[in-house]
């Protein structure tokens, strides 16, 4: 007999967990007190919220659930802008959360919140476990849960009581889920309709999403592109799938997307969506691309057929499944016109982005984003934040290593724990996070993090002193009158570096940059570099 604790560790220990996230509580107690010398790494981050985007991060470099921890009450809740943020990026984590005593349930006692409902909208799946019989059948399940099919966040609720009951621990060798069955296979015959659209389309364009790299299916899709000859674009979340300078990439779409792609999406006969929920910020009039193009949605989640946009051919499966059984069909293009059009058009675009005049003060943004990627080793991992950062990452980033974000909920504050769960996953790769001057105020408490738990992580500052996206909306939409995005106050970053011990260097001006990326790239140790950008400059 062991205890429910002991269970819960046992069971992180067979799904072969090496290293969780988390911030420990009164009604977690038990649970940490078995996992001290489990030979499982725990990292303290500095909130709850941090250990869910670490956890994320891990998740995303790993291919494996990553584990965050909570206690109840206020700890869980500060999980969950964390764990929506993974659902909505489709990202496979368990999160573990205690609860207050079984007999305590609903009678409002301290630190007590219904957290398995109120997460409910925004998780794959949850368990509120009510005995220690069932904790090894209950994590065997939501390991499976949140790896498989469309990936996501599982919550397991376990009141402390459960966690000290004594129990008979079994650890199921498989699992079998009544009405579960992620379809991954695609149909045959909806394959070969897309063949067949395929051979006989005029403008093919394929767009890829973050689903691509879940399914781990780049190389297939680059293959796919290279052999039929079929442009690609890109969503937010499948920045990174092809290089910039492929002669078949157009960049990203949407509203913060390149012209060339955008054109490319409207005048395309045939649209490939490849595990691409093309939300607003992709496709804002998805009624008139539905009026003169075949749509093909290739998607793991048949909720997410059509949802967004009409579909002409859907095929439910998972990606990489379904392009090796459309590579099986040989299927061919002529669309030599289509890609020397767009190759035109890109060559301009790049042409007029290199002649903009220079901005009043500080460093062109863009020019900052391509002379960073020109320098970072190949397989370095660029983790974005959310503002006017991401739009400057995303449509410059030209590295050939990982590029990651948050693109369905956009959380401020990602970036510097994700990139901490990133790093731990592979360690030996260069991990840089990039933000703005808020959103590096919104995890800043997480430097401590990389100190305590020596991960050598770069983070870069875009410094402008203002929250530059919402600037820009009030510009475009509000006639110019700005309120609330001022960031007057904020600290010295400098000296924050130098109060955790940090290495750091600052850019004022261009001919400064070049030396200082080789300054921070020199150094294997973590490193804050804060770069000055004009107030005014946009992300068009």
């Amino acid at each position: 007999m062991i205890s429910g604790a002991q269970a819960m560790v046992q069971c992180l220990k067979e799904q072969g967990v090496p290293v969780v996230f988390g911030y420990p509580g009164a009604t977690i107690a038990p649970f940490y007190d078995k996992l001290l010398g489990s030979g499982i790494r725990h990292v303290l981050t500095r909130t709850e919220q941090g250990a869910g985007h670490a956890a994320s991060g891990y998740a995303r470099l790993s291919g494996s659930p990553g584990v965050c921890i909570s206690t109840s009450g206020p700890g869980a809740t500060n999980l969950f802008t964390a764990i929506a943020t993974a659902y909505s990026d489709s990202i496979p984590l368990v999160a573990i959360t205690g609860q207050v005593a079984t007999w305590q349930l609903g009678r409002d006692v301290f630190q007590e919140v219904d957290t398995t409902g109120a997460v409910e909208p925004f998780t794959k799946y949850t368990y509120l476990v009510k005995s220690a019989d069932d904790i090894g059948r209950v994590f065997r399940e939501a390991f499976h849960i949140a790896s498989t099919g469309r990936k996501g966040p599982v919550l397991i609720d376990v009141p402390v009581d459960v966690q000290q009951a004594m129990t008979e621990f079994v650890y199921p060798e498989s699992v079998s889920i009544r009405g579960y069955k992620p379809r991954t296979q695609g149909h045959p015959l909806q394959v070969r309709k897309v063949a067949e659209a395929i051979r006989t389309a005029q403008r093919p364009l394929i767009c890829g999403g973050g689903g691509i790299f879940l399914s781990e299916a780049q190389e297939l899709v680059g293959r796919l592109c290279e052999q039929t000859g079929i442009p690609v674009v890109s969503t937010l979340m499948g920045v990174g799938l092809m290089p910039q300078e492929h002669p078949l990439y157009f960049g990203m779409l949407g509203q913060s997307g390149t012209k060339t792609a955008n054109t490319a999406i409207r005048e395309s006969d045939l649209l490939i969506l490849v595990g691409a929920r093309v939300g607003d910020r992709a496709i804002t009039r998805p009624d008139k691309l539905q009026s003169h193009a075949t749509i093909v949605h290739i998607d793991i989640d048949s909720a997410e057929i059509g949802k967004n946009v009409g579909t002409t051919i859907p095929l439910v499966g998972d990606v990489t499944q379904v392009v090796e059984q459309l590579l099986a069909l040989e299927p061919v293009s002529d669309c030599k016109p289509w890609q020397e059009r767009l190759g035109e058009m890109k060559k301009q675009e790049s042409e007029a982005r290199q002649s903009r005049p220079a901005p009043k003060s500080g460093v062109e943004p863009s020019a900052f984003v391509r002379a960073l990627c020109k320098k970072l080793p190949e397989n370095a991992v660029y983790v974005a934040d959310v503002g006017q950062n991401q739009i400057w990452s995303a449509k410059n980033f030209c590295g050939s290593g990982r590029f990651l974000t948050t693109g369905g909920m956009g959380t401020m504050g990602y970036s510097i724990p994700a990139a901490l769960g990133a790093k731990l996953a592979a360690f030996d790769r260069m991990t840089i996070a990039v933000c703005g001057d808020g959103s590096f105020q919104m995890s800043m408490n997480e430097l401590a993090t990389m100190c305590q738990h020596d991960i050598p992580i770069k983070v870069i500052i875009l410094r402008n002193g203002k929250l530059g996206m919402v600037r820009e909306i009030q510009s475009r939409a509000y006639g110019g009158r700005e309120i609330a995005v001022e960031l007057s106050g904020s600290p010295d970053f400098g000296k924050i570096a130098e109060a955790y011990g940090i290495a750091h260097a600052s850019v004022e001006r261009p001919e400064e940059l070049e030396a200082a990326l080789e300054q921070m790239l020199q150094n294997d140790s973590a490193f804050l570099l804060e770069c000055a950008v004009d107030p005014e400059e946009g992300t068009a």
